[in-house]
């Protein structure tokens, strides 16, 4: 489905970290792979599964039959894991610029990471950690749930009509939809989703913000 626009205006945004402003797409798959094959699923189909989710939110799906007690157990173990292993997380391009020029504008990060596996691959691709965040611990229920959205609007004072997500995974998009919000796609497990506004990267987009509001283009549109 082709994104509808290629002009959106907001108040305040909210930012997805893995695949959006960081790509640590090599940890994960390294990591889940090797999950996959000790519980014999196949890696390729877990995949397609574990991005935009938390970990125990992916047991859940892969091992309906398993108590979620292990998968919490387990997820834990993994997150451990991840925030060891920085190896080939790097920032999605244009994500500096882009996080520099909404610096003063109303902003939070909503990830699925837990805090220490969210400070840990931010500061491996050289990216400010935006004051307003709200992390795995911060939530009862992972995306696809609108759950974290909604916090961080309500953090940050603006409604869901006010804001505008940041996303680049299913459940990521489906949980902003839920609350309510329009969506900016990142790269290409966004682009068949239908966002609002749909960018391979963050260096196809331009941002002003002026008299309190952000308005973010699509500058292939306007070249």
């Amino acid at each position: 489905m082709p994104a509808r626009t290629t002009t959106l205006t907001a108040r305040a945004l909210l930012l997805d970290m893995d695949g959006t402003l960081v790509n640590s797409d090599a940890v994960v798959e390294r990591h889940w792979r090797l999950w996959a094959q000790e519980h014999g699923l196949d890696p390729e189909q877990t995949l397609k599964v574990v991005h935009g989710r938390q970990g125990h939110a992916t047991m859940a799906e892969l091992l309906p039959d398993r108590p979620m007690a292990e998968n919490h157990a387990e997820n834990a173990v993994m997150l451990e894991r991840e925030t060891a292993d920085m190896d080939g997380v790097i920032p999605v391009p244009g994500a500096l610029a882009f996080l520099t020029a909404i610096a003063r504008a109303p902003h939070a990060l909503v990830t699925s990471a837990d805090r220490p596996l969210a400070e840990a691959r931010m500061a491996a691709a050289a990216l400010p950690m935006p004051d307003v965040r709200v992390t795995a611990e911060d939530v009862s229920a992972s995306k696809p749930d609108p759950e974290g959205f909604v916090k961080g609007a309500a953090e940050l004072g603006f409604s869901a009509a006010e804001c505008v997500v940041f996303e680049d995974s299913e459940a990521g998009i489906l949980a902003a939809r839920a609350a309510g919000m329009q969506v900016v796609g990142v790269g290409e497990r966004a682009k068949a989703l239908g966002p609002d506004l749909q960018v391979t990267d963050l260096t196809e987009l331009g941002v002003t913000v002026q008299d309190g509001l952000i308005t973010l283009v699509d500058i292939r549109a306007t070249g």
